[in-house]
């Protein structure tokens, strides 16, 4: 059996005001390598805190959280940023491309930020991505080029362009109609199977959940699995 890519222990998250309100508590998950999960719950149930730490934009409050098998509970924002874009992809509710380069540039930015030769070793996989999900003769496009279905499938290849070991999704088809959040949830349970990587996808979305390796259900903060 392969570790998992991610895991909860006792996590919670507080945050202090004049009253400390607590988000989440006593959560345990552990994620497997190559696994499809979705994360259902009402709004304010704590899905997107979740979300936050997982990938490594918030640090819980206690609990311990392990990343590729490494405790990375307290770690300070730097070693986070780190390991958000050399181990984590993300597909957001919008698609947040920059209107000012091509469709292969926009896919290949997490890549830049490695640096000049990690750019370059990627471009070859992530031109085949991008053929996967029908972007392949619309390279040099720019974002606004393309349809709003389109958009969201380029932001999932670069969420897939450093080779993460787990990819999240924050409602990646809240802002598509029926037919493109249908194509776009389709292409990421392809890419899940055919790239063998992990998914993590907050929904509201029912139909979608029932379709996943496993459904996690957040209730006022806490895991029901």
């Amino acid at each position: 059996m392969n570790p998992p890519v991610v895991e909860l222990d006792g996590i919670a998250k507080e945050y202090l005001g004049a009253v400390t309100t607590r988000v989440l508590s006593d959560i345990h998950l552990a994620l497997a390598p190559g696994e499809f999960v979705a994360a259902v719950g009402a709004s304010g149930s704590g899905k997107t805190t979740l979300l936050n730490l997982i990938g490594l934009l918030d640090s819980p409050t206690s609990g311990t959280l392990r990343l590729a098998g490494r405790d990375v509970s307290r770690l300070a924002e730097d070693e986070r940023a780190a390991l958000r874009r050399d181990y984590l992809g993300f597909v957001f509710q919008f698609h947040h491309l920059l209107p000012e380069f091509t469709v292969l540039e926009n896919a290949l930015m997490p890549c830049r930020l490695k640096g000049e030769a990690a750019e370059a070793s990627a471009r070859d996989r992530v031109r085949g991505l991008l053929e996967q999900v029908g972007l392949g003769d619309r390279l040099d496009y720019r974002p606004q080029q393309l349809s709003g279905g389109q958009q969201q499938r380029l932001a999932i290849v670069r969420a897939l362009a450093n080779d993460p070991v787990l990819v999240l999704a924050d409602e990646p088809t809240g802002n598509l109609d029926t037919k493109n959040g249908r194509a776009v949830f389709e292409m990421l349970r392809f890419l899940n199977q055919t790239t063998g990587k992990a998914f993590l996808l907050v929904t509201h979305d029912e139909h979608f959940a029932a379709e996943a390796d496993r459904v996690i259900r957040l209730v006022d903060g806490r895991l029901v699995q």
